[in-house]
Formats: structure tokens, C-alpha cells, sequence
């Protein structure tokens, strides 16, 4: 089944009602649908194959949800862009995916333009919005004057739906591939332990560029709940929102949630109809959790899972007792286990690598039969992530990727970091680590040791990085040592850097 079919679906289940809320405006599921059909149309127009890949590189909105069922719809692949990525890093997804279209908006489409030159098949530019630089087409002009009658195209659950790239400004960046019976299977099994329906509302602060975001609009389009969507989360926005609509549901990271406790009005509004929260894609403390949960009455879920398992893979349950430090229990369908260095299954309670198997799992990297054969070993997600199960089935995660820092639930990684400082003249070694912040769970923090005779300051390394990474990935801060700790054989010791840089947050 085409994932686009969902909005047919819903069509036909509810009948015609309100699917969106954005900035005052109320849009119906029968609205977006027309508006998907109208530009499929134009994409086909524009040469626009089933297969071929478009890409998306624009904030929450109207014109991304009806450009995901566009694509989609007419049996091409998504490759969802998260607009906060710089330059270099459009560049390198477009050089890798190929996309024959790309949508943006006004306020990005210069970036765009920036990122597509010396591309060997540029994409053909769409830009929302009323007026579009020479070279590129209008969204608006696009969908003028047709009729809505572009049929949904047929799909296997196997068929590739989505290429999410989590790669990096370096080397070769890894598209994660997800099927259309993947993104079905991760909307289906949420709602199943979570349950959501035309009675709710919920609100929608994530980007749906990432993949929790876009689970969260399949899921809506799928159990017919509208949604509250906001541009981009803010703390003001979340509280207004919610009271205003009485929102019922909604999907977050831990950062929203401390943003949202910490602000000055929040304890003047009323958030009491608040009921359901999932949370995931960093871990949630528990004070936050507990003082949310007593604040609102609502009850948040924390759940684990990553870009590979469509989002999620682990949820808590609404019916079963959670228990602190746990991210709940594997989804229904779906197997977890724990292994160590060499692939054999550990007990309950020990420590290892956790591997996960199920419907939402990937099928694999794009162009990247290595990385996919090492991750998909024996038919399990070998996740890089450290945990342990209970005898109940509870996952523990102890130690997230290692070397991966999550900042405000936006993925980074290092290597993308290091490699920009040792372009600078004046790097000889640079490290890169996570460094605990009370706001966003992590910071970026960059170790650096100097050529001989080489001079330069902190505030000029973390400029000279952010004119090429994006503004989240940027280091906050630039350490300067002598040498960097390393073991016998001269590899670089990480876990001594990230313990520097917890004691330094500590005192600060």
C-alpha cells in the first residue's frame, strides 16, 4: 500500500474535516489532498518519474505536507531535507540522491541555489511563496489551474518511500532507505500502544523533516486526529497552542519539554487538557518528566529508536508500570536483544550492543551495500547504541553511540565537526564531544592543539565553523591543549575529552 493512500483513507473513514491548523488557518484533509493531486500532476510534467527522487527542504507547513503526498503519491521517493542544514551539507545530499526536483521557500531558496552549483544533475527548483528567483519555478504557478483528479499511485509495502539522510559537510553521507510498509508498520504500531483517534488533537512542533515528525503526520492522516501545526517549536507557541485548541496529544524531545516548564507564562496558562506526550530521540531526565507529568496531568511516554527503525522501535506503555531509567518495551511484531562484540545474545540484565528487528526496520543504506551488510548483520539493526533488557523485557539504554552528540534532539557527529576544524590553518588536532547542558541535554565542545607557532582564538575557530556547518551543529565551545589524551596506540581517547568537558560544565 502507498503510504499517500492514507489521506484517501482517512477521506473515506471521517468524511471531509479538518486535518491542519497552521497560523489561524483551518485546512481539510479533502484541501491538502486536492492540493497533492494538482502538483503530482505537475511533477510528472516536470519530469518526474516513479522512482526518481525528490527532495524537500522547507519548514513545517501546508505546502510540505501536500509536497510529501505529491511525491509520494505519484510513486516517487521523498528525501526530506531539515531546513537548518548549511551549504555544504544540501550539497552533498543532492550530490548523493540525484533528486530531479526540490521544493523550498523563499527565505531558503538562496542557500539552495548555493548548494546545487557544480552539481552534475541539479535539481529543477520549486519555491513557495509569491515570488521565485530566475531559474526556478513557483509553486503556485505549478498547481494553477489544474484538476485534482491524479490517481495514487500502487505500491508494494517493500517499495522504496523515503531516503533520510544522516549523514554530515564530509565524506560520503548515509541515506537511510524506508519502504512504504516500514512508515505504514511505525504509524500502525505507535497508535496500537498509544492509542489516538478523531477525538483528539494534537500538535505537531516537530520538524517533519525528521523522521519522529513525519511518523507523527502519517500517524494523524492514518487515525484521523487533526493537528496544531506549528512553523517551529517555541516554547511560547507549544503553551498557546495547546490551550488555545485544547490539544490532547503531541510528540517531543526532552528539550521541548524544559523549555516549555522553564518559561515565564507557563504556569498562567491552562495545559490541563494535555493527556498523551511521546517523547524520545534523546534521553528524557526524570525531574523533567516527573514536573511536567504533576504541572499538566498529562502522561508522557518515553521511547527510543532511531532514523533506521523509521523513529521508533521502544515505547512505555500507558497500561504497564514504567520504571525509571527504561524507554519501555519493544513495539508489537518486534524483537529486541542485547549482544556482545561478537554477535552472541546476552542475558537479561548484562551489557551490550542492541540490535532490534521488525516491520520499520530499513532496508538499508542507499548506494551503500558496506554499510548496509555491517548494520543489517544476521537480519537484526545493530543499533551502536550500549543497553540492557529486564526480565521483563524493559530496555535500558546506557551509553548512546559513543561518539554521537544529541543536541536538542538533532543528531551530530563529531567527525563532521572535526573535520571542518582541521581545515583551519592553525589546527593541528581537533576532538570533538558531547558536554552536558541542562537546556538541550548536550552542547558541542571541540578540543583543539595547535600547529607549532600557530595562533588563534576560540571565537575564531567557532565562526570559521559556522560558515560551513549548520547552526546546531557549531561548536559552543573551543577548548585549547598541549596534546590530546590518547591510548598506546595513538588513538585519541574520547571518553577522557567528554568527562573534561562534564567536569568544566559542572563548575560553570
Amino acid at each position: 500500500m502507498n503510504i499517500a493512500s492514507l489521506v484517501e483513507r482517512n477521506i473515506r473513514t471521517f468524511g471531509e474535516r479538518t486535518s491542519m491548523i497552521y497560523e489561524g488557518r483551518e485546512l481539510t484533509n479533502v484541501a491538502l489532498h486536492e492540493e497533492s493531486q494538482r502538483l503530482a500532476a505537475a511533477l510528472v510534467e516536470l519530469g518526474v518519474a516513479a522512482g526518481d527522487r525528490a527532495a524537500v527542504l522547507l519548514p513545517n507547513s501546508p505546502e510540505l505536507v501536500t509536497a510529501y503526498g505529491a511525491i509520494l503519491g505519484m510513486g516517487a521517493v521523498l528525501v526530506p531535507m531539515i531546513f537548518l542544514l548549511a551549504v555544504p551539507e544540501v550539497h552533498l545530499i543532492l550530490q548523493e540522491a540525484t533528486p530531479k526536483v526540490l521544493f523550498t521557500s523563499v527565505e531558503l531558496v538562496g542557500n539552495v541555489l548555493q548548494a546545487v552549483e557544480g552539481l552534475d544533475r541539479p535539481p529543477k527548483i520549486v519555491v513557495t511563496g509569491d515570488t521565485a528567483p530566475d531559474g526556478t519555478l513557483r509553486y503556485g504557478d505549478l498547481i494553477a489551474g489544474r484538476e485534482a483528479n491524479f490517481p495514487v499511485a500502487a505500491k508494494d509495502e517493500g517499495d522504496l518511500a523515503v531516503i533520510s539522510f544522516t549523514g554530515g559537510t564530509t565524506g560520503r553521507p548515509k541515506g537511510v532507505m524506508l519502504t512504504h510498509g516500514n512508515l505504514l508498520a511505525e504509524a500502525e504500531l505507535v497508535n496500537e500502544i498509544v492509542p489516538n483517534g478523531p477525538e483528539d488533537m494534537g500538535l505537531s512542533v516537530l520538524p517533519m523533516a525528521h523522521l519522529f515528525g513525519m511518523a507523527s503526520l502519517f500517524a494523524s492522516q492514518l487515525f484521523g486526529y487533526p493537528a496544531v501545526t506549528l512553523r517551529w517549536f517555541t516554547a511560547e507557541g507549544f503553551i498557546e497552542s495547546v490551550e488555545r485548541y485544547r490539544v490532547t496529544m503531541a510528540a517531543v524531545v526532552p528539550t521541548m519539554l524544559t523549555l516549555v516548564l522553564n518559561h515565564p507564562d507557563f504556569a498562567s496558562h491552562d495545559l490541563t487538557s494535555l493527556k498523551k506526550v511521546v517523547c524520545g530521540a534523546a534521553p528524557l531526565p526524570q525531574e523533567i518528566s516527573d514536573e511536567f507529568e504533576r504541572r499538566t496531568g498529562c502522561t508522557i511516554l518515553e521511547g527510543y529508536g532511531m532514523t533506521e527503525t523509521s523513529a521508533g522501535a521502544v515505547l512505555e506503555r500507558m497500561d504497564r508500570p514504567r520504571k525509571k531509567g527504561s524507554c519501555g518495551m519493544a513495539y508489537p511484531q518486534t524483537q529486541l536483544k542485547v549482544v556482545d562484540d561478537d554477535d552472541r545474545e546476552l542475558p537479561a540484565g548484562e551489557t551490550g550492543e542492541v540490535c532490534i528487528k521488525g516491520p520499520m526496520v530499513m532496508a538499508g543504506y542507499y548506494n551503500n551495500l558496506e554499510a548496509t551488510a555491517e548494520a543489517l548483520r544476521d537480519g537484526w539493526m545493530h543499533t551502536g547504541d550500549v543497553g540492557r533488557l529486564d526480565e521483563e523485557g524493559y530496555l535500558y539504554i546506557t551509553e548512546r553511540k559513543k561518539d554521537l552528540i544529541i543536541r536538542g534532539g538533532f543528531n551530530i557527529y563529531p567527525r563532521d565537526v572535526e573535520e571542518v576544524l582541521y581545515t583551519h590553518p592553525a589546527v593541528a588536532e581537533a576532538a570533538v564531544v558531547g558536554m552536558p547542558s541542562a537546556e538541550l541535554g548536550e552542547e558541542v565542545k571541540a578540543y583543539v592543539v595547535l600547529k607549532s607557532g600557530a595562533e588563534t582564538t576560540e571565537e575564531t575557530l567557532i565562526a570559521f565553523c559556522q560558515e560551513v556547518l549548520a547552526k546546531y551543529k557549531t561548536p559552543r565551545a573551543v577548548a585549547f591543549l598541549e596534546a590530546l589524551p590518547k591510548s598506546p596506540i595513538g588513538k585519541i581517547l574520547k571518553r577522557e575529552l567528554r568527562e573534561m568537558a562534564r567536569r568544566e560544565a559542572a563548575r560553570s
